[in-house]
């Protein structure tokens, strides 16, 4: 008990604020850096719980992502670099909302729930991102896991993938990789090199890449990376932190959301670009064609692109092996019927969220898994990774086989399987576009996006929409499903669909048609539908203009 009397009196430190109410969600806990002082203390006591529970290191992450630089947050990970599991998101939320006299109960619930033994030693691993409020939040998460007697390892500032990366790699005796920055850089360069060798009379031209850095810790960790990469990828480096705020006016989201470069890059016609987010797990490319005109490639065209090369490489290995491509309600129909009809792959459809995602390619002998707004990655099975390295390591094997083979086992090294991860992402789109010897404009081309519209609708409570179908369906509230169904068929090549927002009460709409007139007619009929049947409040949505 002289433990917990411990944190009792250390968790005085760390007050929590009468009343308040935080819920952890997808992306852990997010709110502005002001509310989290006592919440960074309690998801390190959570994290020593876990630790000891699992007896192994667990990771917590300082960051909030794309979300303004006022903001921050935390997420926690799993012993193998995977977001934490389900049961332990609840504990997480209750302990943050339990008031300050009732704090050593709430843990002491979650002690004998998971049958926790305290004397067992905990180590925990920290990063943070660039925020200026990360290092006072990120120094109570260390309070929180030496009050509970752990051993918390403040690694500073690290991007959230580099973090998930080390977790995976202490926990697998560093047969993942060694768990430092460094030694992530050497495990991705060395991948990436060995790739691009096959990738004939590659021109500087071809190896340069704008990058947009959201101002953020992805800039920052390019930076370091660059001489590992051995002038095999010449990166020009925007928005790199030295001037500008996190993720304004910059950064993948807002390039995904308003459909345009970012501020603080100048770039020529042609030209390939890509913009990380705030804690670089997210990437989007793209370019201006000859007119002018911008061109977007977002996780659809990622996931398409990087499915072909594996597809391409599995035929020419030999290997039937499977590769399936999982997507969200938010994908386009165009990458759908692609991928379904042309490339006869399996596709997955999947509740939004990037845990879902993960989840179900873990299903797959290789799962390519990437939301619309650019965060996923690519998941290997045990049993596919070890029929690829036999066939590397068989004398029999012929050239042509041996050399897909090695690619695929390169391929493998360079992908970060433990989560999105922008820098690693990069990295294979780079090395794949090289060894196709394929231009950004080709990428593009592969399938025309159909136009679509995304819209939010204020009402009073965001709950009385359920949906079923991965978020495809609504069941209630009653008539509203019917009442898109009826608007859909109005257009041609047409779907809509609505769900609640995970963060606050707005109701979500996308609607996608032939013209990007008829998206924004049935993107705003739907709205209508969503206000008038789901409890709008505020002024009836306007036609999209």
């Amino acid at each position: 008990m002289a433990l917990l009397e411990k944190v009792s009196q250390s968790s005085a430190l760390h007050p929590k604020p009468v009343g308040l109410v935080l819920q952890y969600g997808t992306a852990g806990f997010r709110t502005n850096a002001k509310q989290l002082d006592h919440i960074m203390f309690r998801m390190g006591l959570l994290a020593a719980l876990r630790s000891k529970k699992t007896k192994s290191t667990i990771g917590v992450m300082v960051t909030a992502s794309h979300n303004p630089e006022e903001d921050n947050g935390v997420k926690l990970i799993d012993p193998m670099g995977e977001m934490v599991t389900p049961a332990w998101e609840e504990h997480a939320t209750r302990l943050a909302n339990a008031e300050q006299e009732a704090l050593v109960m709430a843990l002491n619930d979650i002690i004998e729930m998971e049958a926790i033994n305290l004397n067992q030693d905990a180590s925990v691993f920290i990063g943070k991102d660039t925020r200026p409020s990360s290092e006072t939040l990120s120094q109570a998460v260390l309070d929180g896991v030496s009050s509970l007697g752990g051993h918390g390892c403040d690694y500073g500032l690290l991007t959230t993938p580099q973090l998930h990366f080390m977790v995976c790699c202490k926990n697998t005796q560093n047969r993942y990789g060694n768990a430092t920055v460094e030694g992530y850089y050497k495990k991705l360069s060395r991948a990436f090199i060995q790739l691009t060798k096959h990738a004939s009379n590659r021109t500087d031209d071809q190896k340069h890449l704008l990058v947009d850095g959201a101002n953020g810790i992805g800039a920052l960790k390019m930076r370091e990376m660059e001489h590992f990469l051995q002038k095999e990828l010449q990166i020009s480096l925007h928005n790199d932190g030295s001037q500008g705020k996190l993720n304004f006016q910059c950064g993948a989201d807002y390039v995904k959301v308003q459909q345009k470069p970012p501020e603080g890059i100048k770039m020529s016609a042609g030209e390939r670009c890509c913009s990380f987010d705030g804690d670089a797990d997210r990437i989007v490319y793209y370019f201006i064609d000859s007119a002018g005109r911008f061109h977007l490639l977002d996780g659809d065209k990622i996931a398409t692109l990087i499915s072909m090369y594996l597809k391409e490489l599995l035929t020419q290995a030999g290997l039937d092996l499977q590769v399936a491509v999982v997507q969200t309600a938010y994908a386009n129909g165009s990458s759908t019927r692609f991928l379904e009809e042309t490339m006869k792959v399996t596709v997955r459809c999947e509740k939004t969220g990037v845990k879902h995602l993960h989840h179900a390619a873990q299903q797959f002998d290789i799962g390519v898994y990437f939301e619309a707004n650019g965060h996923g990655t690519v998941l290997f099975s045990k049993a596919a990774e070890e029929r690829i390295q036999q066939l590397t390591a068989d004398p029999n094997t012929n050239d042509e086989k041996k050399s897909a083979a090695v690619l695929l086992e390169n391929t493998v090294n360079l992908i970060n399987q433990t989560v999105g991860d922008a820098i690693s992402d990069m990295l294979l789109i780079e090395a794949v576009l090289a060894i196709r010897g394929m231009t950004v404009q080709q990428w593009d081309a592969i399938y025309t996006d159909l136009p679509n519209r995304q819209l939010k609708v204020k009402v009073a409570d965001r709950r009385v929409i359920e949906t079923t179908d991965a978020e495809r369906r609504a069941v209630s509230p009653a008539g509203l499903q019917e009442a898109i169904d009826t608007l859909v068929k109005k257009y041609q090549k047409s779907r809509a669909f609505v769900r609640p927002s995970g963060t606050e009460d707005v109701v979500r709409v996308y609607a996608e048609a032939d013209t990007q007139e008829n998206a924004d007619k049935l993107a705003h009929e739907v709205s209508v539908a969503v206000y008038k049947l789901a409890g709008g409040v505020g002024e009836e949505p306007k036609p999209f203009h």
